[in-house]
């Protein structure tokens, strides 16, 4: 059998005010299939939006916008913009750093203070803890979104603050929904450490001392993608489930027929 070509997509725009933003179209399934372009979007949050983002995100004809950020990411950031006939769906999963005095000491807090919560891999250990955590205690998130998906929610944009951590989980989950291969979702994931991409750290001392390069290094885990952390959300559902398949049936309640119409929704034709 030929395999299907994929259509080719527009050359990726270049948002001002909104970081990680990308198709996710094109990404090969393990049955030679392939995810279509204009289908599943992925960025950080959509606050800072321009009147020229905004319009370029009103023409991709998005059906519905999933918000996975929490209070706290929308008092710190501001409420995704308004795009017109588009569908904004709130479902807050847990930060992957969470907790409001642990942000308060990541912005604000010296260089002893860092040393104290980051030092020695305690900054990855967090982070890997959290994507274990999401995967594990964010079934029914995870299931409302995937079966939104298959029913009538794309095109659809999924987001959290800066699109790699909530967001990615969140995506990496729907593609294997859908059969993508690991290898491609990993690839996806780590296009989050691209300098364009990034989120913008923020810090109450800008000055060289507040941003030395110790402090960054310091806060690297908790602003890098690393296979890694991706590796502990597969990691998860093999140990609590024993196989992806089991975790779509039984963490996710996905039935063959529904993940069949996710299947329909997202991929080219075999």
């Amino acid at each position: 059998m030929t395999q299907q070509v994929p259509q080719i997509p527009s050359t990726e725009p270049e948002l001002s005010g909104v970081r990680n933003f990308r198709d996710v179209g094109g990404l090969p399934t393990v049955d030679g299939r392939r995810v279509r372009f204009g289908r599943l979007f992925r960025s950080g949050h959509l606050a800072h939006a321009t009147s020229e983002d905004a319009a370029f995100l009103g023409g991709l004809g998005l059906h519905t916008i999933f918000d996975f950020r929490n209070a706290a990411d929308h008092k710190l950031d501001g409420l995704d913009v308004e795009l017109p006939g588009v569908r904004n769906v709130s479902i807050p999963l847990s930060d992957p750093a969470d907790g409001a005095e642990f942000w308060r000491m990541v912005r604000d807090g010296n260089i002893e203070q860092l040393r104290d919560i980051l030092a020695d891999g305690k900054g990855a250990a967090r982070m890997t803890a959290s994507y274990r955590a999401i995967v594990r205690d964010r079934t029914a998130e995870h299931s409302r979104v995937l079966h939104a998906l298959a029913e009538d929610s794309v095109p659809a944009l999924m987001h959290c603050a800066a699109g790699k951590d909530r967001a990615g989980i969140s995506i990496a989950v729907s593609l294997l929904a859908v059969g993508v291969e690991r290898e491609a979702i990993e690839a996806d994931y780590l296009k989050s450490n691209e300098l364009h991409r990034r989120y913008k750290v923020r810090r109450s001392d800008t000055s060289a001392t507040g941003m030395s390069p110790e402090v960054m290094e310091l806060l690297s885990p908790l602003f890098d993608a690393r296979a890694e952390y991706l590796a502990q959300a597969f990691t998860t559902i093999e140990e609590t489930w024993g196989s992806t398949d089991r975790y779509l049936a039984d963490g996710l309640k996905l039935t063959p027929q529904t993940l069949e119409r996710l299947r329909g929704r997202l991929l080219d034709e075999a």
